[in-house]
């Protein structure tokens, strides 16, 4: 074969493949469009996927402001409520890599204004997969440490709170100057004077929506529920996180190690492993990672799948009163991805069956 007849068909090899890439990014959208809008409830909020740091869709539909009309764009902030523990959880680890946590030692080193006797007991990987048993400071525990699941929000405020002890600064500018250091720039912790493009959140019920003052958020929870984010900047996080830019491989592992079994509509009907902070999920012979976000008139889903480098992102600032209807476009999506050639071939091709 000559040097033209190379050229040439190296030419038709590249044109071919950027036409398929084109079509499949086409067909991609028309799905996920049709499933936006034909939801019910009826969706309202972005939607972000992205494989090798590159969008694959996006969409902002509908209002970040009911009363004003004031539209959502792509770059809206949205309070992420539970998914800010995946980042406490991170905080927290480099920590540990730094020498200053140990996972095994009890809370009360790190919490000595603690007079609990479970504090002697309970232990910061406890605190990081919801083992520990704590239901509220002033009473006992609910069970033995490290026997059960019990998801909650004040072992992560807790965790805020070690991450305060050791760093000496507070939970705040920890997070904030890990955010800066990633240009995650429409990231930050929650404050009452410092809302910047914050959407507001809204209880539905039927087709009766009611505005909400956050309630969830103060300084002592920053590290359950308090990052306010935009779905482009959760992608520019998971592109860090899980491509071992943040972590050291041995903490990433830890972070993302079954741990405990616990079980979420959203991730199915059967027990899934948890690690810290985040849910290891494998469905339909497809491996992914994530967590949900629901509370104070949000919700939010963040869905990461290793082995294709693909990351679904969603955010809606509206919260159905019947808890049936929680994710109910985001679920769509994740099955339909679940299903897509996308993630199917792209297993195969790494040895999945």
């Amino acid at each position: 074969m000559n040097f033209i007849a190379k050229i040439s068909l190296l030419f038709l090899v590249v044109l071919t493949s950027c036409h398929s890439s084109a079509q499949k990014k086409d067909n991609l959208k028309k799905s996920i469009d049709s499933i936006i809008q034909t939801s019910n409830p009826k969706f309202n909020g972005t939607v972000l996927i992205s494989q090798n740091e590159k969008t694959l869709y996006s969409i902002a539909e509908g209002f970040s402001n009911f009363e004003t009309k004031k539209p959502l764009k792509i770059d809206t902030q949205f309070e992420i409520m539970s998914n800010s523990k995946l980042i406490a959880a991170v905080l927290l680890l480099l920590e540990v890599e730094k020498g200053k946590v140990d996972l095994n030692a009890p809370i009360k080193k790190y919490l000595p204004e603690l007079t609990q006797t479970w504090a002697d007991s309970v232990t910061v990987h406890q605190l990081l997969n919801h083992s520990h048993g704590i239901i509220d400071l002033q009473k006992p525990l609910a069970f033995k440490p490290g026997t059960q699941f019990k998801y909650g929000n004040l072992n992560y405020s807790l965790i805020g709170k070690i991450v305060e002890f050791t760093t000496k600064k507070s939970y705040t500018e920890v997070a904030e100057s890990l955010f800066t250091k990633l240009k995650m720039n429409h990231t930050f912790c929650y404050a009452k004077n410092k809302t910047q493009n914050l959407a507001t959140g809204y209880y539905s019920n039927k087709n009766a929506l009611t505005a909400v003052e956050p309630g969830f958020i103060n300084d002592d929870n920053l590290g359950a529920d308090g990052v306010i984010s935009t779905v482009s900047d959760l992608a520019i996080w998971n592109n860090n996180l899980h491509k071992g830019k943040i972590l050291k491989p041995e903490s990433y592992q830890l972070l993302s190690k079954n741990t405990i079994l616990s079980q979420h509509n959203f991730f199915g009907k059967e027990k899934q492993p948890y690690g810290y902070g985040i849910r290891i999920v494998e469905e339909e012979g497809v491996k992914y990672l994530g967590h949900t976000g629901l509370g104070d008139g949000f919700s939010s889903v963040n869905i990461y799948f290793p082995e294709n480098d693909i990351s679904l992102i969603a955010m809606e600032n509206q919260m159905p009163e019947d808890s049936n209807l929680f994710y109910a476009t985001e679920f769509k999506i994740k099955n339909f991805l679940l299903k897509s050639d996308l993630v199917k071939k792209n297993n195969a091709q790494n040895g999945k069956k």
